[in-house]
Order: C-alpha cells, then structure tokens, then sequence
C-alpha cells in the first residue's frame, strides 16, 4: 500500500503521535481535513496491511513496517524542502506545498541524490530533523521562545513549515534557524516578548513565541 492517501496518513499518524502516544481518529481527520468516518475504514485498512496497530475507542499506533514508511515520506518531505530552497532559490514559505505533492512521486534514489548535492543535511530549511537513508530520525526536544525568562539567551532551532504567511513574517523578524536570541523583557499577562534577534531588538507575540522552538544557552 504505497499510494499518496496512505502515505498521508502514515505521516499524519507519525506527526500526530510525536505529540503523545496513541493517535485517535478524530485527530487524524483534523490533520487531514477529512471525515473521521473515511478515516476510520482507511485504519482498517493499514491494520490489515500490517502498517498501524488499531485499537476502537483507543486510537492507532504504527507499526514497525508503517513507521519506516513513515519515516521515508518525511525524509522525501524535508529533502525537497531544502533542495527547492538551497538549488533552486524558493525562499522558505513557498516550499511546503510543492513538496507535499511531490514526495509522492520522487523515488528514493532521487532523494538520495539530493541529499548528497545539499552535503548529506541533518536539517530542513526550518529545521526540522531529516531522517537518515537507513530510517534513523535524532529528534530533540526544545522549549518554545515563550517558555523563556527575561535575560536568558537561546538559540533558534526550529520553526513551523507550514503557515507560509508567518514563516514570511518570520523572516522579517530575522527569526530562523541558527539566529542567536536574548530575551530582554517578557510581558505579563501572556503579553509579547521583547527579544534581541541578532543584535536587534523586535517584538515577538505570544502566539508566535509559541511556535518557535529554541535551544537555551548559559549566559
């Protein structure tokens, strides 16, 4: 079972249970933007074909086989994304799309060919982990820009692929992967973050500090 709709969802179900455990039926529809009865006869489906573990009432798990599959369309997703940004000049808020629709279609060996023009990365263009050749995923776990404190410093790791308009606005701020942080001030009252992005100082709100993971750096 290899077609786009699995492969969707074998992504979804991995995405959806990096967040926590057991992913149920009416998340993965969300994730998809389909009905949760089609999503319910499609985990029949990958249950007997060996691809999740499916449990009514408690929510799917992959399997060894559908995790590697998994893993696969990720690593095609994010190797994509940075071939179109690094070879091909997209900036990083158009690539999201395009490689949606062409993971599908490219083979591993394409990818891998990619991967070794971009230098074998370890990261996309938003800096999410690629998975190795071999399904090996290094995934960290990092704090939101919002969970910080005034005066601590940071790293920036990692931003959401997927909303192009903030990752444009993003761009604005300077906020990318790489970009070294100082948080001046917090606002209470869940108000904005006063940061020195690179030297400069911006406003950050709440929402998008949010989405922003970040590596914590001793002063």
């Amino acid at each position: 079972m290899t077609t786009p709709a699995v492969e969707d969802y074998l992504k979804a179900i991995y995405q959806l249970s990096v967040e926590g455990g057991a992913v149920s039926t009416s998340a993965i529809a969300e994730r998809l933007g389909i009905a949760a009865g089609s999503v319910t006869g499609m985990l029949k489906r990958l249950a007997e074909a060996g691809l999740v573990e499916h449990t009514p009432y408690y929510g799917a798990r992959l399997s060894g086989v559908g995790m590697a599959n998994a893993l696969r369309i990720i690593r095609r997703h994010r190797i994509l994304e940075l071939f179109l940004v690094d070879v091909l000049g997209y900036t990083w808020d158009r690539v999201h799309d395009d490689a949606e629709r062409l993971e599908h279609v490219v083979t591993d060996e394409l990818i891998d060919r990619m991967a070794r023009v971009l230098g074998e990365p370890q990261a996309d263009p938003h800096g999410a982990p690629i998975p190795t050749a071999e399904g090996e995923l290094h995934v960290r776990s990092y704090p939101s820009l919002a969970e910080l404190e005034a005066g601590e410093h940071a790293v920036l790791r990692q931003v959401p692929d997927d909303d192009a308009a903030a990752l444009r606005y993003l761009a604005q701020l300077d906020l990318r992967p790489g970009a070294a942080l100082e948080i001046m001030d917090v606002a209470p009252f869940n108000g904005p973050l006063r940061v020195c992005i690179n030297g400069t100082e911006q406003i950050v709100g709440r929402e998008l500090a949010s989405k922003v993971l970040v590596e914590r750096r001793v002063n």
